[in-house]
């Protein structure tokens, strides 16, 4: 099994764990950062690197782009369009603006594309990406085979 199949398998396991600002933990609470940390730490072992504390806007008042420069120190970059389920995909918001969100991409279903994220006031769920969503994907990740 690839790590990519893997990584959506322990994804899975965290669905219906509750939204929590800067959580990492199944079943206790996560973000959508928390969420990929998450199956890092079960396909690995370990961290790929901790995050430090950050605040709910910290995209919009911080500089550069830490979660795409973050991705792209762990992650294999996969060419727009041919993400696979089991991949990492970032959003961003505004054209310009720095991504913000994370989630990775599920297999779909009858009505298209779904997505396992972390959706704050809510929980980790597996929902449509829907052309709004898929139109702000900022870049599309796999996870390595070996760290």
């Amino acid at each position: 099994m690839s790590a990519r199949e893997r990584a959506l398998a322990v994804a899975r396991t965290f669905i219906g764990t509750p939204y929590r600002h800067q959580g990492h933990r199944r079943g206790v609470g996560c973000d959508c950062l928390g969420l990929v940390r998450g199956v890092w730490r079960e396909l690995y072992g370990r961290e790929s690197e901790a995050p430090g504390p950050y605040s709910p806007d910290w995209a919009e008042t911080g500089r550069g782009d830490p979660l795409l420069e973050a991705a792209r120190r762990h992650f294999v970059s996969v060419a727009a369009g041919d993400g696979l389920p089991g991949d990492l995909v970032l959003f961003r918001w505004r054209d310009a603006g720095p991504a913000r969100h994370c989630g990775l991409l599920d297999e779909p279903d009858e009505s298209g594309a779904r997505l396992i994220h972390a959706y704050q006031g809510a929980s980790v769920l597996s929902s449509p990406l829907t052309p709004g969503w898929a139109g702000r994907i900022a870049a599309t990740f796999r996870f390595p085979d070996e760290v």
